[in-house]
């Protein structure tokens, strides 16, 4: 990209035409914009306003996700300048978000009272935010990579606000998919597409236990989620939740005890206690 000079009227028009062309002739439904510092937005801009045509759908707007690795000032003014009067809003990835979860999962004694701190895009903004855990870059550096307890990070950005991005060698390589348990992935997967709707509120946070809200929305039911930084054992607390008089069951959890939790009933008042394995999380879901 930043040997094209996208102002020459040429360069411009073949770029919207191989935009098209990966979509309407290939079967694209999006894009991935790499080092977006490196030109001009309005590029952007042009590619994801175009109205494509595919099999399916007259007038198709892609998906479309920059890379800004920056400073969450420095991300939110380039969102602000691609999207200011577009009716296809680009997203970009919450290359800030990484840190806190690196320093989550591999830092024992981070503070998770820090988990809903300002600062990432998924607390600022959780519509235009692609959460993710590791990728193709991060992965080969030890000092941006995860190396212990990356489930932590996969349970958190699978149920907190955001569009969460699954990196396939942790899926299909690494093992944390875990099909058909409720211990990896591959359930988290199945909670975010199932559950996680709605506004999120913390109802508990300290050193070594969060605990959050999903209100839910639509057909999703919303959650709890449980993340305890412990090493050495069980951690809860009674939380007032916004669901009185029912019960949550444990969906998804992980952690150094793989113990089964147990489902909670909720009090008159909407109040329970939830608990999670150590260096572990639980989610749990209204039936």
């Amino acid at each position: 990209m930043p040997d094209l000079c996208h102002r020459d009227p040429n360069v411009y028009t073949q770029m919207v035409a191989v935009a098209q062309f990966f979509i309407e002739q290939i079967g694209f439904d999006g894009f991935r914009f790499d080092f977006v510092k490196g030109y001009g937005p309005w590029m952007v801009k042009a590619i994801a306003e175009v109205r494509y045509l595919n099999k399916s759908q007259q007038g198709f707007k892609p998906f479309c996700v920059g890379e800004c690795w920056d400073s969450d000032r420095t991300i939110n003014d380039w969102l602000s300048a691609v999207n200011t009067f577009m009716d296809n809003p680009v997203s970009a990835f919450d290359s800030r978000c990484i840190y806190r979860l690196k320093q989550l999962c591999d830092n024992y004694g981070f503070s998770l009272t820090g988990l809903a701190q300002g600062g990432v895009l998924n607390v600022e903004e959780p519509t235009h935010a692609v959460t993710f855990v590791d990728n193709h870059d991060t992965t080969r550096d030890p000092s941006n990579a995860i190396i212990n307890d990356k489930m932590l990070a996969y349970a958190f950005i699978l149920t907190h606000e955001g569009y969460p991005c699954v990196f396939w060698l942790d899926y299909f390589k690494y093992g944390l998919a875990r099909v058909g348990t409720a211990n990896g992935i591959a359930a988290l997967v199945n909670v975010h597409e199932k559950c996680a709707g709605g506004s999120t509120a913390v109802l508990y946070s300290d050193n070594d236990l969060y605990i959050m809200q999903r209100s839910g929305f639509g057909g999703q039911p919303g959650l709890v989620f449980v993340l305890n930084n412990r090493g050495d054992k069980w951690s809860g607390k009674t939380v007032q939740t916004q669901w009185p008089t029912r019960q949550l069951a444990p969906v998804a959890w992980d952690g150094r005890d793989q113990s089964t939790p147990q489902a909670k009933w909720t009090d008159s008042t909407g109040k329970a206690d939830f608990w999670a394995a150590p260096r572990g999380f639980t989610v749990y879901v209204p039936s």
